[in-house]
């Protein structure tokens, strides 16, 4: 099938999935409000095979040191499907799986699936990395810019974290695990529960993201948005906390963002 626009809808709410524009959701609405920033970067794109910098753009692939072009100088990010062309494998009204076979400058043959399902008052994203021939490192993300406003008051943001990464001026964490600071924030925190984070928006919406995962960064320097990115592991992940992919056990992971009006 072709990488045309897709168009979910269940009850008042309408998701567009762009596969031609890197996977990404390009728009959420509910009663007619718009969620998400609007724009060929924004809407919420995959990140994948790795989230957020990667430091100096190398990860340790085995014994080879693999160099993945610097499109954040003096690092990588997030992973190489954003700007690429995924394919429709099926949608109906409501649901939607596409798909992305890895290519270079990704050194290993393998093959993203991410999934799309749309309820009256929820969006699921599912996610998952196969290998074909060979083991790889790998991470899975999600980087949902929402609006920090709809018209009236901003958004607020509430979570509680067991930790934050400790952020060196590199803005790649440091390894040491410290005390959740105060907004702004530009940040990895972990939640071994699960990511559980509750965005609202005065007298409008209340919209919860959450997953299974335990990591999350947290982004709100920008005055149009905040983003809200669930994750398997942290940011330069590929070096510190790799998850292997094999032949026989692909990676996975899901978020689901649910919401009520006010």
């Amino acid at each position: 099938m072709s990488d045309e626009d897709i168009t979910l809808t269940a009850g008042d709410a309408e998701v567009t999935v762009l596969p031609g524009n890197g996977g990404r959701v390009g728009s959420l609405r509910v009663a007619g409000v718009e969620l998400l920033r609007q724009g060929a970067k924004f809407g919420c794109f995959p990140m994948v095979p790795w989230v957020g910098r990667l430091r100096d753009g190398r990860f340790l692939d085995g014994a080879t040191v693999q160099q993945m072009p610097l499109n954040s100088p003096p690092h990588a990010i997030h992973g190489t499907t954003r700007d690429a062309p995924w394919r429709t494998a099926r949608t109906t009204t409501n649901e939607a799986v596409i798909t992305y076979d890895l290519v270079a400058p990704w050194p290993h043959p393998g093959r993203v699936t991410q999934a799309f399902t749309l309820t009256e008052d929820a969006l699921t994203l599912t996610m998952s990395v196969e290998a074909y021939d060979s083991s790889f490192p790998a991470q899975i993300g999600w980087h949902p810019w929402f609006n920090r406003n709809l018209g009236e008051q901003d958004v607020t943001v509430d979570f509680t974290a067991a930790w934050m990464e400790e952020r060196g001026e590199d803005h790649l964490p440091t390894g040491r695990r410290v005390e959740p600071g105060p907004s702004p924030w530009d940040d990895c925190f972990g939640m071994p529960d699960g990511v559980d984070v509750t965005l609202t928006w005065p007298g409008q919406l209340e919209l919860k993201v959450t997953s299974r995962e335990e990591w999350v960064v947290v982004y709100d320097e920008q005055e149009a948005a905040v983003c809200v990115e669930p994750q398997t592991g942290p940011p330069n992940g590929l070096n510190t906390l790799p998850h292997l992919v094999t032949p026989i056990e692909p990676l996975e992971a899901a978020t689901t963002w649910t919401w009520r009006r006010l």
